[in-house]
């Protein structure tokens, strides 16, 4: 996995627009992980490495005194959304430019799969203070309610399935076979969970990466007869339906 390879700047603010959210409580139960003695409830400094447009970023902010958020691809930091807490950077993950020992905990959502991970865990060990925390965690596909799960399970693994990254794996394996050399901590159970209708799903779909592979791979757009299957089984496709995907979550505490 080493070289940055870039599947999203072409449709960050796609990414940036349509990505679900992450639930508060990860946050909170992060943040519980690191308070600093002999200061309140806010920690100290969070490295949000791989931010894409700041989801992650964003949740760490109420909780941490600053959040530096980083990411190889300078158009997803374009978009990312800013806030005070927040220090938007242009660095990959092998190399942040953090200095030794500065960082109470590090964030990587939904990207740990792309990385050179000895090369990442190196600069992670080099960055966080003893007693620091990294957190990795992701989500696989979503589950449809009903009957409409056949068709879009079919999408996912039959229609887009061969233009997925070999690293997506990965992220279906919900990170169990990676190497990970930190005093691990089991984590609670999180589901991101969203109100969506019909065409909001679409435009989360159009973000895949594999969608976008597709799309340059055979010239035509492969979302359309998803739609049309999707439709009768929808009802009303302006009708919100709650969406959820179980994150998984690798968490371990640097023990210097």
């Amino acid at each position: 996995m080493s070289g940055f390879k870039d599947h999203f700047s072409s449709a960050s603010d796609r990414y940036a627009a349509y990505r679900p959210d992450y639930p508060a409580a990860l946050f909170a139960w992060l943040a519980s992980l690191c308070p600093r003695p002999g200061t309140s409830a806010e920690c100290g400094i969070a490295w949000d490495c791989a931010t894409g447009s700041g989801q992650a970023a964003l949740g760490l902010a109420p909780y941490f005194r600053q959040v530096v958020a980083t990411d190889a691809s300078a158009e997803q930091i374009r978009h990312a959304q800013p806030h005070p807490a927040i220090d938007y950077r242009v660095a990959p993950a092998e190399a942040s430019g953090l200095a030794k020992h500065s960082i109470d905990l590090i964030t990587v959502a939904q990207a740990a799969h792309w990385f050179d991970l000895p090369r990442f865990y190196a600069e992670a060990t080099h960055v966080l203070k003893p007693g620091g925390v990294l957190a990795l965690w992701g989500y696989g596909r979503m589950v449809l309610p009903g009957k409409m799960d056949t068709p879009f399970r079919h999408f996912y693994a039959e229609t887009v399935g061969p233009y997925w990254p070999p690293e997506r794996a990965l992220v279906d394996d919900g990170y169990r076979s990676l190497d990970f050399p930190f005093t691990e901590i089991e984590a609670p159970g999180f589901l991101i969970e969203v109100e969506w209708n019909l065409p909001r799903l679409a435009a989360y779909l159009s973000t895949w990466s594999a969608v976008k592979r597709f799309q340059d791979a055979r010239g035509h757009d492969p979302l359309p007869a998803l739609m049309a299957e999707l439709t009768p089984l929808w009802g009303d496709v302006n009708t919100a339906k709650t969406l959820q995907w179980p994150l998984f979550l690798r968490v371990g505490r640097h023990q210097a």
